[in-house]
């Protein structure tokens, strides 16, 4: 659960010596971790380096003034991190960077290492170790078992608090109804009921106006204030981008767990937004192409929006095989490429039903629909048209 945050100035300048020394921490750990070559002790783990935090502690009357519980925490995140890069879940932890990774996270008893109040009815305060009372907006109702919190800075400079708890999933009706979400550039989500939902960008004049300060920016001169100043606007529309496209996922999401009991999208691949520059001795083609429709993805918010879904309506999203969805008919069932006459228009050549294409391709998500490259029918759960398979026992 995250909140916005409204420190004074010297509060701020307290949050940002928490997040230079946890940075720092983290820096050390990952500077540790990369000395470590085949034949070398092992790298210190999480124990052993919280006991050279301590005497760092007493080397350095800088750091010591700091908080420790945040010191702390960076190296335990750091260790979490390791272990799910030995784990394959996750990538290998690499350096942070003075204002791109601003943040730090409080562990620990609520009422003994943190605490928060109720001030007024959008109005709340939380207790930050060396920072004091930090005031918030108070949003909606914050849990008694949270436990943690974490402290961030945006590239917009705006501070969010976000408290460490977990939502109860959200009921469906209990009806069975059935929705199917095919997701897209041009729609967003398309669902089987017939709607097409897009995501809201940025106004015609803040389009404009992101393109001059992009301008702006290749002009300004590398470490100049003014470009400092140019990345800071330009970091608060995409800001206000992002927050627009944040709010269409949690307000669909949540629109789409409590009317259905049952939600089936497409199961794409991880990969489909992964660069196509290439190497120097194998260069890739259609570069800017791919990073277009990379950048359209990501502003549809596909993956944030299935992430979304199952975090709400745990064990009730199905993912369907999308192949040969957006060709086959849903009123009969004829697979043909030229069924599809255009990005929105459906045609099927067989029957002559006519719908949009997106929403075509959402039915036949709902129904679990797919086809084989032979161009039968394949059903939920897998094609039942195989040859009989012989039995191996062992004797």
């Amino acid at each position: 659960m995250r909140f916005r945050l409204s420190p004074t100035p010297a509060q701020e300048q307290g949050l940002l010596e928490h997040c230079s020394q946890a940075r720092y921490v983290w820096n050390l750990a990952v500077e540790q971790h990369q000395h470590w070559q085949p034949g070398r002790k092992s790298a210190p783990g999480y124990a052993e380096q919280c006991r050279q935090l301590t005497e760092a502690r007493k080397a350095f009357p800088w750091l010591a003034a700091g908080s420790q519980t945040v010191q702390q925490q960076a190296l335990r995140d750091f260790a979490q991190a390791m272990a799910g890069f030995f784990a394959g879940t996750h990538r290998r932890p690499t350096w942070r960077k003075a204002g791109v990774h601003e943040g730090f996270r409080i562990v620990g008893q609520r009422g003994r290492h943190w605490d928060v109040r109720h001030l007024s009815r959008k109005t709340g305060q939380v207790w930050i170790p060396k920072v004091g009372w930090v005031r918030f907006r108070w949003s909606r109702q914050l849990p008694d078992e949270a436990k943690s919190f974490r402290v961030k800075r945006d590239h917009a400079g705006r501070w969010h608090v976000a408290f460490a708890v977990i939502p109860p999933p959200i009921n469906g009706p209990g009806t069975g109804e059935v929705v199917g979400v095919d997701r897209g550039v041009a729609v967003s989500a398309a669902l089987s009921t017939g709607e097409r939902l897009s995501v809201p960008g940025l106004r015609d004049t803040e389009a404009e106006r992101l393109r001059r300060l992009q301008r702006r920016l290749a002009r300004a001169k590398p470490g100049s204030n003014r470009r400092k100043g140019v990345k800071t606007a330009i970091a608060r529309i995409k800001a206000r981008e992002t927050d627009r496209r944040k709010d269409w996922v949690e307000k669909t999401s949540t629109r789409l767990a409590a009317e259905f009991d049952v939600i089936r999208v497409e199961n794409l691949i991880k990969n489909m937004v992964r660069s196509a520059r290439g190497t120097l001795t194998a260069p890739g083609s259609n570069v800017r192409a791919k990073a277009g429709l990379n950048r359209s993805i990501h502003a549809a918010g596909w993956g944030h929006l299935v992430t979304r879904l199952e975090h709400k309506a745990p064990g009730r999203v199905e993912k369907i095989n999308p192949a040969y969805t957006s060709q086959i008919c849903h009123a009969c069932g004829h697979c043909a490429a030229e069924n599809r006459e255009s990005q929105a228009v459906f045609r099927c050549r067989a029957c002559g039903h006519v719908d949009h294409a997106d929403v075509n391709a959402a039915k036949n998500i709902a129904a679990g629909r797919a086809v084989t490259a032979r161009g039968a029918l394949q059903p939920l759960g897998g094609a039942v048209n195989r040859e009989p398979q012989p039995v191996l026992t062992s004797g």
